[in-house]
């Protein structure tokens, strides 16, 4: 594939594409769990100036280690506590994580190579979503992806000195994704960098890791944190690497079991709109090299590999937890399709084109998952956000197609790419539509002049950490302890175990306020009728004062 973009062509695209990616990440309302969890515990963490223990409403949260709420945290004390600022720290990581992939492009392949690469990581639906949501999954995959791009970096260079660093970079990349989320961050690269050894038999790679030093870096960055925090929470060591790590992994105790096939269908969506070069890519990559020395392709297709096979083992699965493998996939079909025949690019440009036609006339059919919480009018309100967004992807399949046709296959690849791109990126801006259903600012924001802090607030069986968000404040939980159960054990404070303890405190407040799911407040009251007024209503939601 012979390059057609001129010298300024790459910086007017990064700047593109840096617009698209950053312009709309406070857009919409944060939604329930996740990104009320994770936009949260920062914002606790400012208000009580306690950097060292997480909490979430108050109570410890050891799920996960500290680093991405330490940068949430500092963007909150920079921008304000708002959405942007929030999902800044994912939508940074995805960025950078796409320069990644050029940067490593550039140096185990060739420049065409690098910037498909770039391109099918920036336009691949899966890894568009979650660099715009508020979870820990991208930064994860950014410090991951930096860990296996340094080490196969490193172990290219012949030169010592410059292989020394990369590697050292190598290892403090892991220690970063060890800090994001936790062991699976060296567990996984090691596990690849294991498996390459086996297979190929380069016991003279082993040398070349450099573990003393690596390992003295690895644990400078990670141990300072986990031994502070363990020494002032004793209950932090058995929580975090015994039920966190193996119990997540062997049982089903989180309730996430999916069957062992789970990620096929993730994955195949996931790269969309670039599932045509996929699995030529993938052979691609394990055919052998006749070249001595390091093989970077087969190493990145074991490191996918081991990615892959090790979440569908897990008891635990959810989509974006193989996003890690995708920066290294992308760079994979970018350098495929660099050498591909133009009918390859041209069947994945006539994919997308029906497939975009599909979402497009599919979307109509959006009101059929409407339900209770869920009202018709909020799915309605979505549906010309879907139809926007496939046809995005088919205007992006044409365009691609006329340029293949026309033998411009960097061009082809470049526009498909936006295309995706806006797929995704449409298709998450338009959720803001249903976000009354999956968002508490809506209801907090009819009662935003009736707010006091020292008014008691209730959230009686029911959970929803975007509610602390918005309220900017912790709640007193009753009955449902959701994901804190051992946190509150831990320290029960004011938990209120059901509701006639509920009923009693309400009776001895002078004002307070709560928050009921709809369906569950005509039923308490027939049960406790104590005096309460409704301030605030929606389709899942009940908000009530003492009058």
């Amino acid at each position: 594939m012979k390059s057609t973009i001129s010298r300024r062509g790459p910086w007017i695209l990064l700047a593109l594409f840096a617009a698209g990616w950053f312009c709309n990440l406070g857009y919409r309302h944060l939604v329930k769990p996740d990104e009320g969890r994770y936009a949260e515990i920062p914002r606790e963490m400012v208000a009580s100036g306690d950097w060292l223990t997480p909490r979430l409403n108050g109570y410890k949260y050891f799920e996960k280690p500290a680093l991405q709420y330490w940068a949430t945290a500092m963007l909150f004390s920079v921008f304000g506590q708002n959405e942007w600022a929030a999902r800044l720290w994912p939508g940074l990581t995805g960025f950078l994580g796409v320069l990644l992939v050029f940067w490593a492009g550039e140096r185990l392949f060739a420049p065409p190579a690098a910037l498909c690469g770039a391109a099918v990581a920036a336009g691949s639906a899966l890894y568009v979503v979650v660099g715009h949501i508020l979870t820990l999954d991208m930064a994860l995959t950014f410090f991951m992806s930096a860990s296996v791009f340094a080490f196969a970096v490193a172990q290219g260079d012949a030169e010592e000195s410059r292989r020394r660093r990369w590697m050292l970079v190598a290892w403090a990349s892991a220690a970063l994704a060890v800090m994001t989320k936790g062991l699976v961050g060296i567990v996984l690269p090691a596990g690849a960098v294991a498996a390459y050894v086996l297979l190929h038999r380069d016991w003279g790679l082993l040398p070349r890791l450099y573990l003393i030093r690596g390992g003295l870096l690895f644990l400078a960055i990670v141990a300072p944190w986990f031994i502070l925090v363990s020494l002032a929470n004793p209950e932090f060591f058995r929580f975090f690497f015994i039920h966190e790590h193996f119990e997540r992994f062997l049982t089903r105790e989180h309730d996430r079991y999916q069957p062992l096939w789970f990620f096929l269908p993730v994955l195949l969506g996931g790269m969309m709109p670039w599932t045509v070069g996929l699995f030529p890519a993938l052979w691609r990559a394990w055919t052998p090299s006749a070249a001595a020395g390091f093989h970077p392709q087969r190493f990145l297709l074991l490191w996918c590999a081991v990615v892959f096979a090790f979440f569908s083992a897990s008891n635990s699965k959810l989509v974006p937890y193989i996003l890690p493998l995708f920066p290294a996939l992308a760079l994979l079909i970018g350098k495929y399709l660099c050498s591909a025949h133009r009918g390859v690019v041209l069947a994945q440009a006539g994919v997308a084109l029906l497939l975009g036609i599909a979402a497009a006339l599919g979307s109509t059919q959006a009101t059929r998952f409407a339900s209770e919480g869920l009202p018709p009018s909020l799915v309605e309100g979505y549906v010309p956000w879907l139809a926007a967004a496939g046809l995005s992807l088919a205007a992006a399949g044409i365009v691609s197609a006329g340029f293949t046709l026309a033998r411009r296959l960097l061009p082809a690849t470049i526009s498909l790419a936006f295309g995706g791109f806006l797929f995704a990126d449409v298709a998450l801006t338009g959720h803001e539509r249903l976000s009354p259903a999956f968002s508490a600012y809506h209801i907090v924001h009819q009662i935003r002049d009736q707010l006091k802090p020292d008014v008691p607030f209730y959230v009686v069986n029911t959970f929803d950490h975007t509610l602390l968000f918005y309220l900017s404040r912790t709640v007193t939980m009753v009955g449902n302890k959701d994901e804190l159960a051992a946190s509150i054990a831990w320290e029960p404070r004011d938990f209120l175990p059901d509701a006639a303890a509920f009923a009693r405190a309400w009776q001895g407040d002078r004002e307070a306020l709560a928050m009921f799911n709809a369906n569950d407040f005509d039923v308490f009251l027939k049960s406790h009728p104590v005096p309460m007024q409704i301030v605030a209503r929606d389709a899942r939601r009940v908000i009530v004062k003492k009058p």
